[in-house]
């Protein structure tokens, strides 16, 4: 059996897929996807699923590829689950970008509901305050990652018009747009999107010091 939830990003991100599998009492539930809005309640689904007499839950969290701040409350639906049905729960083998997630968040990521930092006991005020300003970082860099897969598309058709325009290499074309961005003080998707709509003639004209900036830009790094 197997259980999904979808991203708001209109495909950009991966659809979370649980399928759960139980061989006497216990029950392995393998994660593909990311953990992100809507995850918990597909957890929840999958864990309402299961067969009364189920002893044991262990998630295989080796296929999650991103997660943002929500992932913590999908662990607490499981934690929650567990205490309720009074039986051992377990998410392990997180990798890559989720696993730094869980440290930012002062868990364990080899155990995140049973290794140090998840005990119930009173936290100083001092750690609360450190792990809340770490969750702040947190959500800021989650948020750039998002800006950056929905703006990922105009970026890489920016470099396609200069590599174009100018013969340059796709590394150069990126080196351009960032010391234009820098020059300008205007955000990378912003002047992307106007190198892509001056290409097809299109789009409102650059300000004055835009367009210098990507002048100055171009001689720099093609010259």
């Amino acid at each position: 059996m197997s259980s999904a939830t979808h991203t708001s990003l209109a495909g950009r991100l991966n659809t979370l897929t649980i399928d759960a599998g139980v061989e006497a009492g216990r029950a392995v539930l393998v994660l593909r996807g990311d953990l992100i809005h809507g995850c918990a309640d597909t957890l929840a689904q999958a864990l309402a699923r299961l067969p009364d007499g189920t002893g044991r839950v262990d998630l295989d969290m080796t296929g999650v590829a991103f997660m943002d701040t929500t992932g913590l409350r999908f662990l607490e639906v499981l934690d929650t689950y567990g205490r309720r049905r009074r039986v051992r729960v377990t998410a392990t083998g997180w990798n890559d970008q989720p696993r730094r997630v869980l440290e930012m968040a002062g868990l364990d990521p080899d155990d995140p509901l049973h290794g140090p930092g998840t005990h119930r006991e009173p936290v100083p005020s001092a750690v609360v305050l450190e792990r809340a300003e770490q969750l702040d970082a947190l959500r800021t860099e989650v948020e750039q990652l998002r800006q950056a897969i929905v703006t990922r598309p105009v970026i890489d058709q920016a470099r396609g018009v200069l590599m174009a325009t100018h013969a340059c290499s796709s590394d150069q074309a990126w080196n351009v747009l960032r010391e234009a961005s820098q020059l300008s003080n205007t955000k990378l998707r912003k002047v992307a999107a106007v190198v892509t709509a001056g290409a097809g003639g299109a789009g409102p004209l650059p300000s004055p010091e835009l367009r210098r900036a990507l002048r100055t830009a171009i001689d720099r790094c093609l010259n």
